[in-house]
């Protein structure tokens, strides 16, 4: 039996099938961004991507990426809906050679037009949830499942959910175009949303056998990006920016060689990103003060105070927790009450916490969920009570659906590690939906 370490060319097969995978993700949205704006059928659309994405999925390995993999993507999908509508006619091969060269020579498939699809994908017409899932999924690039796991409901509720949305899409035959400055701002908080749970699921995924999506942070963060340069003036867009690159700045402490989470305290600060926490530092400075403050820029200037202690134990923790109750009156919630409730351990004690803590645990929205009992594991370690933080953790780890957590979860259950540390903090996006 060959060994795949000992292969060169099995070696590149494996490094290439990794960079096809990476590019078609980042290509998805807009390829499909290029066919809505042609034809205008959202759902037909979406599904003649997904056929293009499974041809290429299956060719490129084998005959390697094309030069222009946007255009190819978007000649093949082009060719699948062309199939569809004029299936049985007599004309449809040379009907369709015709119509990809007039694509590949006159459509502008090299524009972006990945935050036109986010900004239908938030068309007022759709429900707030409708929008966020139907986004996560066409823009996100996230599976149902994924989604689903994200707004606590079962995937075939959120299934239901996406195709409704789509269909409303199609039925309704919207403009694909950005909308004009008042609706651009209505449709805003929702598209600020939906990339914070885009980044989210990237940084702290919640299935699968990897603690973090790197594609999914940087995609979230370049669209983020490409939203500040197109509202400059708007002070969340950019307190989003912050969070995102202050938070994505730990990326490569989380997670030991052994495969293990480290948690928030015990990381190395040595292998932040000094320089995504400099620029985060600098939009967060700049931006507080010349707006309304909202929820993204409370949870930005947390972030920085984390990231610009020289060490754990010089985290400014009675600042954090004045930060957390500016957030609580901004977004209430029980996922912002659970970091509240770590944030008044680290003050007042692991008691004060706990009692905190005991007014999140009938919310339905955290009904099974394991962050509750994560954290309650925590403040009774720090309590001295080992037992109770055991069982905790044991009720925990049962709970998430992540691998990687599941096993570091486990591994404080059984005392194979013991720290007297926290996490990093719960992001509370979702808590309103």
């Amino acid at each position: 039996m060959s060994d795949a370490r000992n292969d060169p060319e099995q070696e590149n097969s494996v490094r290439q099938g990794a960079g096809v995978e990476r590019i078609l993700r980042d290509l998805t949205p807009q390829v499909l961004a290029i066919l809505v704006r042609r034809h205008g059928q959202f759902d037909a659309c979406e599904d003649a991507v997904q056929e293009a994405l499974l041809a290429a999925a299956t060719s490129w390995p084998a005959d390697g990426i094309p030069e222009s993999p946007r255009a190819w993507l978007v000649a093949v999908a082009h060719r699948r809906l062309v199939d569809e509508w004029r299936s049985g006619s007599a004309r449809r091969r040379r009907e369709d050679q015709v119509a990809t060269r007039e694509l590949t020579g006159a459509e502008p498939v090299d524009v972006d037009d990945t935050l036109t699809l986010l900004f239908l994908c938030c068309h007022p017409a759709l429900s707030v949830p409708a929008q966020l899932a139907l986004t996560l999924r066409a823009v996100g690039g996230l599976t149902t499942a994924e989604i689903g796991r994200a707004f606590l409901v079962p995937e075939t509720t959120m299934a239901q959910r996406i195709s409704r949305a789509k269909a409303t899409i199609s039925k309704g035959r919207f403009r694909f175009e950005l909308p004009d400055s008042p609706e651009r701002s209505e449709r805003l908080r929702v598209v600020l949303h939906v990339l914070y749970l885009v980044f989210n699921e990237g940084y702290s995924a919640t299935s699968g056998p990897v603690a973090q999506r790197a594609d999914l942070v940087d995609e979230a963060i370049r669209l983020t990006r490409l939203l500040a340069r197109l509202l400059p003036d708007q002070t969340e867009v950019r307190g989003l920016l912050a969070l995102m690159l202050l938070t994505d700045a730990r990326r490569a402490a989380r997670v030991g060689d052994d495969g293990i989470l480290v948690p928030l305290a015990d990381q190395r600060r040595d292998l932040w990103d000094a320089g995504a926490i400099a620029e985060g530092v600098r939009i967060i400075g700049r931006t507080l003060g010349t707006g309304p403050v909202g929820p993204y820029q409370v949870q930005a200037a947390i972030a920085a105070l984390h990231d610009e202690a020289p060490t754990a134990a010089a985290t400014d923790w009675p600042q954090i927790l004045a930060l957390y109750r500016v957030l609580e009156r901004l977004i209430p919630g029980p996922v912002v009450t659970l970091n509240l409730a770590v944030a008044l351990a680290m003050v007042d004690g692991p008691l004060a916490g706990l009692a905190v803590l005991g007014t999140v645990e009938q919310d339905t929205q955290m009904h099974g969920s394991h962050r509750v009992d994560a954290v309650r594991a925590h403040l009774l370690e720090m309590a001295g009570d080992a037992a109770g933080a055991r069982e905790a953790y044991s009720r925990a780890a049962g709970r998430t659906a992540n691998v990687a957590e599941r096993h570091y979860l486990m591994l404080r259950a059984a005392g194979a590690v013991v720290l007297d540390s926290w996490s990093e903090p719960q992001h509370p996006a979702g808590d309103d939906e």
